[in-house]
């Protein structure tokens, strides 16, 4: 787990940062991509919000989870391994996510549009094709129950706990989940784009998507199991979370709006 920064305005920019880049995670849009195809088929109007109703459920717990943890950090005392587990676990699904992506880019027939794959949406079963707003809601808290996300959760709260008390740790929870929001969000729209353009232009456009995540999911992973093994990488590393975080943002955020620029592109007959 990355230390956050110490001063309390880099910390509100850091955390929303870290929530945008999480609503980018595979199994998320693996997930938000499978319930807005369900959706497409016999809600279309709400497929298009599939993503924003994940996000909402999957932050909710992340808020309630961070409550706890700052009422709790007077009487607990974080074990050194808490970080160093979570730190692994997050590299494993990193290296998963990355790999099934980009195998599932190579795979796909050139007729068809890349779908994302996911791992925690499997375990879910016929909750990833639900079309009740709350339902989609719960499957976005269903995938915060998760050691990863929890681990991320009491980090934000304990290190909250630094500048005051159970508010501070709720308002970073808060900005987290709003950060999620916005990207997972603009990600179901989009996917409601591309089912309802399935064009050569759409094929390409979810293969430009389908890479980055895979790239971005290994680098992440690459750097920071670097980070584990060389002290040297870990001290170069130290202070520059703000940087890192932007930077795999813009990332993605550019090679999503080439995507979405090249679902706008008529098609030459």
């Amino acid at each position: 787990m990355d230390t956050l920064p110490t001063d309390w305005l880099s910390l509100l920019i850091l955390t929303f940062v870290l929530g945008m880049k999480h609503g980018f995670d595979a199994d998320h849009l693996a997930t938000i991509d499978g319930l807005t195809r369900h959706n497409a088929r016999t809600r279309p109007g709400m497929a298009r919000y599939c993503g924003t109703l994940f996000s909402l459920g999957h932050g909710a717990v992340v808020m309630a989870i961070a409550l706890g943890v700052s009422a709790l950090a007077g009487q607990w005392d974080v074990p050194a391994w808490f970080g160093t587990l979570g730190g692994v676990i997050s590299i494993g699904f990193l290296v998963a996510l990355g790999s099934l992506n980009l195998a599932a880019v190579l795979r796909t027939e050139p007729d068809q549009i890349v779908q994302p794959v996911g791992v925690k949406g499997r375990l879910l079963g016929s909750l990833r094709h639900v079309s009740h707003p709350g339902l989609v809601a719960l499957v976005g808290a269903l995938f915060a129950l998760s050691f990863d996300t929890l681990s991320q959760a009491a980090f934000f709260a304990l290190t909250a706990t630094q500048f005051g008390g159970w508010q501070h740790a709720l308002l970073l929870a808060a900005l987290f989940m709003l950060g999620m929001m916005l990207t997972d969000g603009i990600n179901g729209l989009w996917i409601a784009r591309l089912i309802a353009r399935a064009d050569q232009v759409a094929l390409i456009a979810s293969r430009v998507m389908g890479l980055v995540v895979s790239g971005v999911s290994l680098l992440v992973a690459a750097f920071g199991a670097a980070k584990m093994l060389s002290p040297a990488i870990d001290a170069w590393s130290e202070g520059k979370e703000l940087i890192f975080g932007f930077t795999l943002v813009a990332i993605i955020a550019v090679s999503f709006v080439v995507a979405v620029r090249l679902t706008r592109r008529p098609v030459l007959v």
